[in-house]
């Protein structure tokens, strides 16, 4: 039987997390050490999303790890633990976290990404008013900007198409004015709506 199947069979179709029932994806959770039903988890895309820091954590969406985290499954327990210590300025998640008890190898297994020594902020690629900007979006420079190595001034207004967000800063995306590949920090520009 393949992973996937096993961790249908055991979640009974469910998000191991949240028992959301659309769309479930097999997550490996980290470190991994070779793909197992022992070391993954069904999820749903909601979870993943913030999982993975791709979207902000909604508190009221990870108040199911209150009974998740009572899963004998080991995968469950970490990710549950890592998510709480993300949501420890949370009274629920702080009051569940006392509670939690993993075994010390679960424990280790659950600090060893770092995770979470982080809080809850995400850090995203937003505009200068705040909206969320997503690869292939168009955008609206909202002042005029001088190109670094070029003669090309990308005047205020100008509309740029299919923008590809650099995966390594969130001040930055990439975009095409004028035939020309550039970087645009993202302060300078307004998502174009619609």
């Amino acid at each position: 039987m393949k992973v996937e199947e096993q961790l249908a069979v055991r979640s009974g179709n469910q998000c191991e997390l949240c028992s959301a029932t659309d769309d479930l994806k097999l997550f490996e959770v980290p470190p991994q050490n070779g793909l197992s039903a022992d070391t993954s988890i069904l999820i749903c895309p909601k979870c993943l999303a913030q999982i993975e820091k791709k979207e902000e954590l909604d508190s009221k969406h990870w108040q199911c790890l209150t009974e998740s985290m009572w899963s004998e499954v080991p995968a469950v327990q970490v990710t549950a633990w890592r998510m709480l210590n993300r949501l420890r300025n949370e009274s629920w998640a702080s009051e569940s976290l006392d509670m939690l008890y993993l075994t010390d190898e679960n424990l280790a297994r659950a600090k060893a990404t770092g995770d979470h020594e982080n809080d809850g902020s995400v850090d995203l690629h937003k505009d200068s008013n705040g909206h969320l900007l997503q690869n292939g979006d168009s955008v609206v420079l909202i002042k005029s900007l001088d190109v670094k190595g070029s003669t090309l001034t990308a005047k205020l207004g100008t509309v740029v198409r299919n923008i590809r967000l650099v995966a390594d800063n969130t001040e930055q995306i990439e975009g095409k004015v004028e035939g020309q590949q550039i970087v645009i920090l993202t302060k300078y520009v307004r998502k174009q709506q619609g």
